[in-house]
């Protein structure tokens, strides 16, 4: 394995944060707040090592599928850890791993946190807090890839190994014009939110936090009751609409960009996404019309919370906690489901949902008559065995990583809902669970080791298992 080339890619992510840390450094000087040093510190710290690492290009520049992978697991890792400095250093949140898996559910646009108090954070905080849902939500290799030269053959390892989904493609003929249109496509689609935002009567510092968290599908909010806080109608009907654009495939607002709208708008994955979606919002509106809720309510909170779910985004409107059984089961199926591949969005991605419902189906009929020959197609074309496989494989090592994260975190006591729900939440990237960890709480009860457990379920479920498990492999570190 080249080492070089791993520790050269790294250290270059390394200074792409120390730059963006830039950011809230500048909003605490206009702030007048205290957390200048704790900023400037870590900046420090970033700069010193990227340029250690990157002071002499490699010589050997090939990198291949392995070398990728741990690029990647070992750079999200890396920029979680020097992220949660600035809390550390002023002291908002002293405990380093509390401040680890804020960051990490920062970056890898889960949400969940441990934070009791949101409120009490300086505005730069609460700036870089949102700001990692952003920069985490379409990826930060991907942006290195569209403003770094860099080899097709290294971009598409690196790309394969963080964009979520189960296929990595090309828009254009070059993968770092194809990172330029995605993140042109992203803030394009952020700005328009926060003017959105904005024109409705919403302070503007509040506007991009909340955009950055809808763009990343992260879900941190800047009010302790999330965007209940707001009590806007219009505000949740913005929100809750972004949530569902960002949710999408951005392949398809390339198509409808190029002026081909009717072949974005046959995509299967898109059709299964919004026939969920409205499924699931009328269902849930009508059981909780036939409690203390209002038929109006019913269906605001219902379209809220089932955008936030299934797009992983997290935000809540309303302590979902309490909705009767099956609209809880409602949300916890479409925290296995997630967005589209493409997206911002966690879960197991609605492409793959479809691949595995038309796999059982193909392997019912075969079972009947084993003489058939059926293949698996979506947009009407033949889906290649070889995804069909890792797709099943996925399904099972996602199910496999949450049930031994739940035997691990059990330890702590708590109970059954509150604790799958918990590690599904984490796995999906999605934010709050049910229980004793619903949208009116947080994680904070945790011990250190279940929230470090928790910590690597989203680091798994943001890279898609693979980059994160092979860290544990013994023959990634072997030189053979």
């Amino acid at each position: 394995m080249n080492h070089r080339i791993v520790t050269y890619n790294v250290g270059r992510i390394l200074l792409v944060e120390a730059a963006l840390l830039v950011l809230p450094a500048i909003g605490s000087i206009i702030y007048g707040e205290d957390t200048l040093f704790a900023f400037a510190l870590t900046i420090a710290a970033l700069a010193a090592i990227g340029l250690i690492s990157t002071h002499s290009k490699p010589e050997k520049t090939s990198l291949y599928a392995k070398e990728g992978y741990l690029i990647v697991a070992i750079s999200w890792i890396m920029m979680s850890l020097f992220g949660a400095l600035p809390f550390v250093i002023s002291g908002y949140i002293p405990n380093l791993i509390d401040a680890f898996f804020e960051t990490v559910s920062g970056f890898t646009t889960t949400g969940s946190t441990i934070l009791s108090e949101i409120e009490s954070l300086p505005k730069s905080l609460l700036f870089w807090r949102s700001f990692t849902h952003w920069i985490g939500g379409m990826g930060i290799l991907v942006f290195m890839i569209a403003i770094m030269p860099k080899t097709e053959r290294t971009a598409m390892h690196i790309m394969r190994a963080e964009v979520p989904g189960p296929t990595v493609g090309k828009l254009v003929s070059k993968l770092g014009a194809s990172a330029r249109i995605l993140y042109g496509i992203y803030c394009v689609l952020t700005a328009i939110e926060i003017i959105l935002l904005f024109a409705g009567g919403m302070p503007m510092f509040d506007s991009i936090v909340n955009s950055f968290a809808t763009a990343g599908t992260g879900g941190f909010a800047v009010l302790n009751n999330s965007i209940e806080g707001y009590n806007s109608l219009y505000a949740e009907i913005v929100i809750g609409i972004f949530m569902l654009i960002f949710g999408v495939n951005f392949n398809l607002y390339y198509l409808i960009s190029k002026g081909s709208i009717k072949q974005a708008l046959k995509s299967e994955e898109l059709h299964w996404y919004l026939g969920l979606v409205t499924a699931s919002v009328v269902v849930i509106a009508l059981n909780l019309a036939t409690t203390t809720y209002h038929i109006g309510d019913s269906f605001r909170h219902a379209f809220f919370q089932v955008s936030s779910i299934v797009t992983t985004t997290g935000f809540s409107s309303i302590d979902f906690n309490k909705w009767p059984v099956l609209s809880k089961g409602i949300l916890v199926l479409l925290m296995f489901m997630g967005a589209c591949a493409g997206s911002t969005g966690g879960g197991l991605k609605v492409s793959r949902v479809i691949i595995l419902f038309k796999g059982f189906a193909r392997d019912l009929k075969k079972a009947l008559n084993p003489r058939s020959v059926e293949t698996i197609k979506v947009d009407k074309k033949t889906v290649d065995e070889n995804i069909v496989k890792g797709v099943f494989v996925f399904g099972a090592s996602y199910i496999i990583v949450i049930l031994a994260s739940c035997l691990i975190v059990s330890i702590d006591g708590f109970s059954l809902e509150s604790t799958f729900t918990a590690v599904l939440s984490c796995v999906s990237n999605i934010g709050p669970g049910l229980g004793h960890f619903g949208p009116a709480s947080n994680f904070a009860d945790f011990s250190a080791f279940s929230k470090l457990i928790l910590s690597i379920d989203m680091l798994a479920g943001r890279l898609e298992l693979i980059p994160i498990l092979i860290l544990f492999a013994p023959a990634t570190w072997s030189r053979k």
